[in-house]
């Protein structure tokens, strides 16, 4: 399995370049930006930012500072964002709690430890706390997204009813725990996702990984 991800790997790299994903200024930001996509595109997630940026609340105290509605206001353009609103609240509360609202201290839990604690705090699920932990935090930890899955099971490498924790498992356990391979190569699946390996009408003649994708050969 380890030479086919590789495989896999290089031909996207080959095809897209560098990704230089995450796109934020600061671990901060990042961690907010993971919460914000939950269910939506970036480009909306990038003006939700933008206004966090204007009102000079991107920075622990003062988002947690903010009241709930204002904060909502601010992050409308991301969508569910009352919803989204009371998720950061709560991350927020547990960064105050748990670490004193220092990210150096939070990043300093090991990974396992780490994993457990964001799961344990309301609304974050584990592709936000993969995305927290690689992005924000640079813990070799995958993130899983429905392109990963998509992609994995086009090409017939898993199931598509795999759950996420088994397809984590299997990047974490068949890659060097590598840090910079972990976040290129998952944003490496989100622009073929993207660009090619779309849900409805892929375009699988174009696709850089045609030849090894069984759904491409149209045997899936």
């Amino acid at each position: 399995m380890d030479t086919v991800l590789f495989t896999v790997y290089h031909r996207l790299l080959d095809h897209f370049g560098p990704q230089k994903w995450w796109p934020a200024d600061t671990p901060f930001e990042v961690i907010i930006g993971a919460i914000l996509t939950q269910g939506v595109n970036w480009k909306n997630v990038e003006k939700a930012i933008a206004n966090l940026a204007q009102a000079r609340v991107l920075d622990p105290a003062r988002l947690a500072a903010l009241p709930e509605d204002e904060l909502a206001e601010l992050i409308k353009p991301a969508g569910y964002y009352r919803v989204k609103a009371r998720k950061i609240k709560s991350f927020l509360a547990f960064l105050r709690d748990r670490h004193g609202n220092n990210l150096t201290k939070l990043f300093e839990v090991p990974l396992a430890e780490l994993r457990s604690q964001l799961l344990g705090i309301w609304g974050i699920g584990p592709e936000t706390a993969d995305s927290i932990l690689l992005y924000a935090g640079s813990y070799p930890s995958f993130v899983v997204d429905a392109y990963t899955k998509r992609i994995m099971s086009r090409l017939g490498l898993v199931s598509a009813e795999i759950k996420y924790e088994g397809l984590r498992s299997l990047f974490q356990e068949n890659l060097p725990s590598d840090t910079k391979l972990f976040n290129e190569f998952h944003a490496l699946f989100v622009s073929l996702g993207k660009d090619y390996c779309q849900k409805n009408n892929p375009r699988c003649g174009d696709c850089p990984l045609k030849e090894i994708c069984i759904y491409g050969r149209g045997e899936g």
